[in-house]
């Protein structure tokens, strides 16, 4: 790698669905000349987005996996990932949030800050990333994006700052006026690659001033330099880049661009801006925790000459075997090193190095701290620390969401079995968010996700990709089942089968508690159980929370406290207590007033004005609670929480009621008390599994 850590930025694009992070990902790429021909996501040739390598992204026009690639603008490298929009897939946009020193947050100019805005940006901010705030798709009907920077403010909280305004809009958008250089450029050429500079337009000037009073007054609180200038009005670009960039950096502050990346206007100025105000690796703390010092925080300096550590935060299955995406944070990497997995304490040999071009690769001899590369035949999983081996430290792990929805799945024939099991294998160890499981009762295997198309994309990949034809029973929803009332137990567990039997005695009481799972209290005084047993009387309730007794649902939001009990110095052992912990269990818990708790689900649905109502009526029959709406010109919003259980086939049925111009997105939003009719109907269903079984 033969360039200074100082011209490094690791970017990347994030957004709600739909708001053009490909498009402008394919922009950039070409502008930076990675590529010599631009694709559209949903083109008519057939070829589709760099970016969207699967053959389902292309087919669907979405992006289901992030994807990697690299570039140059003037002397900077910029690694970018490319994230996906829905929040099926958000596991994606976490782990490159997690490795990424800045990120492009991508608005639609008509729609503004829409549900995923929010998500992304909560997720940028657990990762502490600076971003810039790119306002899209200008030439759009209904484009504004001085409405959508007062949203930034009022519903993201940034300090955002407008640091160009457009010139022109929708169809006769042409240019934007850079307010720091207060010049005019407009986008000409077959592909908007001939840039012309100029005077702003008499009748922006006005408007142009405005906007950079504002502009500086926002940046001179963050530069006591820019503050003296503007006294002595003196002052420069220079000056008021730097303030910007120290104010992006520390998050104090968001630059707002503007363009549209469909009709090639603004991307080669955002680009300046990326290399102008997103941080270097040497500007971001790294902090890992020291595994030899009680998992100390230790701070990693992006120093090339330091003990190497990398974090290995995505996986893939390869033609060559596993691909192992890995941003180093410290040190360097050479092909043929041998590196240390803290996790597990295996070593392993780098035999191939690669720096990826989306689902192509480069194959490079090195990289240093800052650069985000791929290995292969690494064995691990995502989220692993590697290390030379001569330091033990450990990365902070990415934040992985619980899935909401689950699917039966049965392969079709004996031979599909064996290539099923290593479907699954691969995607639970590629995606965190996929989880497997076998139902003890009904033998059934369970995969679990983020919502409908995120187990839709799954099964579609066994079939294509392993050639695995499964069958599918309706989504399960993920009920919880929680107590209602305090209610006492005193159960002594006894059995004798000759010689030393078992014994054990607890008393106490459970009662429902505020927090999302389970609590075990020790009240035990006097040593009426000796302390070796407490944990085991923890362990026997833990044991019980994964399956209630009213529909077998994991059981959640329960404090189990014992203050009493008996032991026996022969028989009492673990064992024992176990038993007497899961007994008192069962002897107590239905006359806790038991209830069944479902999913709510946050759902935005956007659309055409007319379709209001239709809107509205499509979520009230699904059971939904409206929140708000909002009419914006010929565009309307609606937000409102619907149960998960009712919206399976929900895309259909909107898109059926608005000739498919509406389009909705979900995320989880908390349990409720599922009403007696739904706890009826999963009543019967589970006393029907439970003949099946018999």
């Amino acid at each position: 790698m033969n360039f200074e850590l100082s011209k490094v930025r690791n970017i990347g694009i994030s957004a709600h669905i739909d708001s053009g992070k490909t498009t402008l990902t394919e922009r950039i790429l070409f502008y930076t000349d990675r590529i010599h021909a631009i694709h559209e996501v949903k083109g008519k040739d057939g070829v589709g987005a760099t970016m969207d390598s699967m053959d389902l992204e292309r087919e669907r026009g979405i992006t289901i996996q992030s994807a990697a690639t690299f570039c140059s603008w003037g002397d900077t490298h910029i690694n970018i990932i490319d994230t996906p929009g829905h929040v099926d897939f958000t596991i994606e946009v976490e782990r490159a949030l997690r490795v990424l020193d800045g990120a492009i947050l991508v608005l639609c100019g008509v729609a503004g800050v829409q549900s995923q805005s929010l998500t992304v940006d909560r997720q940028m901010r657990r990762y502490k990333v600076p971003r810039l705030a790119f306002v899209n798709k200008l030439d759009r009907q209904g484009a504004n994006p001085f409405k959508v920077r007062q949203q930034l403010q009022d519903k993201l909280h940034h300090n955002a700052v407008m640091i160009q305004i457009p010139i022109g809009l929708e169809d006769r958008l042409l240019g934007v006026v850079d307010l720091v250089a207060m010049r005019a450029f407009y986008f000409e050429g077959d592909n908007g690659e001939k840039i012309r500079e100029a005077d702003i337009p008499e009748e922006l000037v006005d408007d142009a001033q405005k906007w950079r009073d504002t502009m500086l007054d926002a940046a001179s609180m963050f530069s006591d330099e820019l503050t003296e200038a503007m006294l002595e009005e003196n002052v420069t670009p220079d000056l008021i880049k730097r303030a910007i960039r120290r104010a992006t950096i520390s998050r104090n502050m968001t630059p707002v661009l503007m363009g549209s990346a469909y009709r090639n206007k603004g991307v080669q100025l955002l680009l300046n801006a990326v290399t102008d105000y997103l941080p270097c690796p040497t500007d971001v703390e790294n902090t890992a925790v020291d595994l030899d010092n009680n998992e100390a925080e230790i701070v990693l300096p992006s120093d090339p000459s330091k003990k190497f550590v990398g974090l290995a935060f995505k996986l893939e299955e390869g033609r060559y075997g596993q691909l192992t995406y890995l941003r180093i944070y410290q040190g360097s990497l050479k092909k043929g090193d041998t590196i240390h997995n803290a996790n597990n304490g295996k070593r392993v040999k780098v035999g191939r190095l690669v720096r990826m071009h989306s689902n192509q690769m480069e194959d490079i001899d090195g990289a240093i701290c800052g650069d985000i590369v791929a290995l292969f035949g690494v064995d691990c999983r995502s989220g692993d620390t590697f290390t030379d081996g001569d330091i033990n430290v450990a990365m902070t792990s990415i934040y992985v969401p619980d899935p909401v929805i689950s699917l039966a799945i049965r392969p079709s024939d004996r031979k599909a079995a064996d290539n099923l099991g290593k479907a699954l294998g691969r995607f639970s160890k590629e995606d965190p968010t996929f989880r497997v499981h076998t139902d003890p009762e009904t033998n059934d295997t369970i995969i679990s996700g983020m919502g409908e198309l995120h187990l839709d994309v799954y099964v579609e990949r066994m079939r294509r990709e392993y050639k695995v034809d499964v069958e599918t029973s309706p989504p399960r929803v993920a009920y919880r089942e929680t107590i209602t009332t305090k209610t006492r137990f005193d159960y002594a567990h006894k059995k004798q089968t000759g010689g030393s039997g078992q014994y054990g005695r607890v008393a106490g009481y459970i009662e429902p508690h505020d927090g999302p799972g389970y609590e075990f209290v020790d009240d035990i005084s006097q040593g009426r159980i000796p302390r070796e047993f407490i944990p085991s009387c923890d362990k026997g309730f833990r044991s019980m929370q994964d399956k209630g007794m009213m529909i077998g649902a994991k059981v959640v939001g329960v404090r189990c406290v014992i203050d009493d009990g008996a032991y026996h110095a022969v028989d009492s052992s673990d064992i024992a207590f176990q038993e007497a912990a899961r007994g008192a269990w069962r002897s107590c818990y239905m006359q806790a007033n038991p209830i069944v708790l479902e999913p709510l689900m946050k759902v935005e649905v956007e659309g055409p004005s007319e379709f209001l109502g239709a809107i509205v009526g499509t979520l009230l029959q699904r059971r939904g609670i409206i929140i708000g709406s909002q009419e914006e010109e010929s565009y309307c919003r609606v937000e409102a929480e619907v149960p998960l259980s009712e919206m399976f086939g929900y895309s259909n049925t909107v898109r059926t009621q608005t000739q498919g111009k509406a389009e909705f997105s979900m995320e989880f939003s908390r349990y409720e008390r599922a009403p007696n009719s739904i706890v009826e109907e999963l009543l019967k269903i589970r006393e029907a599994e439970k003949k099946a079984q018999r």
